[in-house]
């Protein structure tokens, strides 16, 4: 339930559409999905060896310093809690409160209870009723979870089993009820050549070899995204019952049975909507796109409640997760020292209020662009630079299996890698190509996330000087 609940927010919605824009055809739209599958099962399964190894609170923290450094598992920690998970969180969360305000026109990011302060030409701070739903909505699932396991339980497990049938339901009516004579002939009836694509780069397009995989490994920033969080359930490790055993079995049920129903919704879209209409869905909402072609008059209202549904699940595992993070950092004197302690309901209470807190801070700033007058979130544009070095971490994690197996090969292992070690490599080679064309093709997305990392180092250091 924590693997497939924090796995699917909203993002399944939404990115096919920019996917498609890269990619140019249905053909190739899905094997960017399927090779989201083939990274994501591959490294799922590499990481169970880990848990397995490791059954502990902290998760990839404690692979990384254990295979490597404790700094490395600091920079990682540092990342997640400045950005990944809590600038995560605070995404899903004004996505919840946005949706909402379809069913209730009141909740809108232009409708102010603090109007925008400007702090410069480019940034101001707000509170529109979307961001103080969204802020609500994090406190009360911290609330919740600050009440003990059980509750954060039973939560994710009711909302993680009503998304999964929202997200049957979608893929149900496009395929049974939305059927598309037309659609089906256009899209599977020409399924590989390009149209209606965005060039990755100046003259470079999905019609030549070497333009198709540079827009296959852009489009794949949108598909790991929406498929990312995985690895919650290894945070959580502390208290899992038969950890050795459980969490790799969830990591490789819980990605599968993702993985599949992302496969099955993009399935869904293409037999209902021409490719054309997938591109230019209005604010990329290509799921709700598919669901107003089926019922023009109760599409939007539908839609709404499934994504409401799919991201307060996501919200609570994502917070119940987290915090379990920061609480092992706190062991190692590399986060706020109140972190380390346990509430009476033997759960990490502090580490829950401080992620909270970060995360209702990264929900009040704006972004501005005085050419259009409009406002984003400035965590949007932080997620974008992060994504590079989430991979980078993946990638040294998965790495960590080959260091652990050569440093400490006596440790037990209840749990070996899966087909290693050519499953762990394909990850290994197949994310650092990904990496390697975002770096050359998305400068201005991947080396400020790249900053963001090493803006850690003399943090690290810092830290570190008290206890020598």
């Amino acid at each position: 339930m924590i693997v497939t609940g924090s796995m699917i927010g909203s993002g399944i919605f939404i990115v096919s559409s920019e996917m498609a824009r890269n990619v140019g055809s249905p053909g190739w739209l899905l094997i960017s999905w399927i090779i989201t599958g083939i990274l994501t099962l591959t490294a799922a399964l590499s990481y169970g060896e880990l848990a397995a190894m490791m059954p502990s609170a902290g998760g990839q923290y404690i692979y990384l310093r254990e295979a490597f450094s404790p700094m490395w598992g600091f920079l990682y920690g540092w990342t997640l809690f400045g950005v990944i998970q809590t600038g995560t969180i605070a995404a899903v969360a004004v996505a919840f409160a946005r949706y909402f305000g379809v069913l209730w026109p009141a909740i809108s990011e232009s409708n102010y209870i603090v109007e925008p302060v400007f702090v410069s030409a480019g940034y101001a701070v707000s509170l529109s009723t979307a961001q103080f739903v969204g802020i609500l909505v994090v406190l009360f699932l911290t609330w919740t979870n600050t009440k003990g396991i059980r509750y954060g339980k039973q939560v994710q497990n009711l909302f993680t089993v009503a998304k999964i049938g929202s997200l049957l339901g979608l893929i149900g009516l496009g395929i049974f009820f939305g059927w598309n004579r037309e659609a089906v002939a256009a899209n599977f009836g020409n399924l590989w050549s390009p149209r209606g694509f965005t060039p990755s780069a100046p003259g470079l397009t999905p019609e030549t070899f070497f333009g198709l995989l540079v827009a296959l490994c852009v489009a794949q920033t949108g598909s790991l995204f929406s498929a990312d969080a995985w690895n919650n359930i290894t945070f959580t490790a502390g208290e899992v019952r038969e950890p050795r055993r459980n969490v790799p079995l969830s990591l490789a049920f819980g990605t599968g049975i993702v993985i599949g129903l992302y496969f099955l919704a993009n399935i869904a879209y293409l037999v209902v909507l021409p490719l054309d209409k997938i591109q230019t869905a209005p604010l990329d909402r290509v799921a709700s796109a598919m669901v107003g072609a089926v019922f023009p008059t109760a599409g939007a209202e539908i839609m709404a409640v499934a994504i409401m549904i799919s991201t307060f699940g996501c919200i609570n595992g994502m917070v119940l997760a987290g915090a379990r993070a920061f609480y092992a950092m706190a062991q190692h004197n590399l986060f706020f020292p109140a972190a380390k302690s346990i509430n009476k309901a033997q759960v990490p209470g502090v580490a829950l209020i401080l992620q909270a807190a970060w995360t209702a801070i990264l929900i009040l700033p704006r972004t501005y662009d005085p050419a259009t007058g409009k406002f984003g979130n400035l965590y949007g544009n932080l997620l974008d630079y992060v994504i590079s070095a989430a991979l980078i971490f993946y990638i040294l994690t998965i790495a960590g299996v080959f260091v652990l197996r050569k440093r400490r090969p006596h440790d037990e292992r209840p749990y070996k890698a899966f087909g290693y070690p050519f499953v762990p490599a394909l990850y290994i080679v197949g994310a650092s190509v990904i990496l390697v064309l975002l770096f050359a093709y998305r400068a201005s997305t991947t080396v400020p996330g790249l900053v963001i990392v090493l803006a850690g180092v003399p943090v690290y250091f810092l830290l570190r000087r008290p206890e020598r």
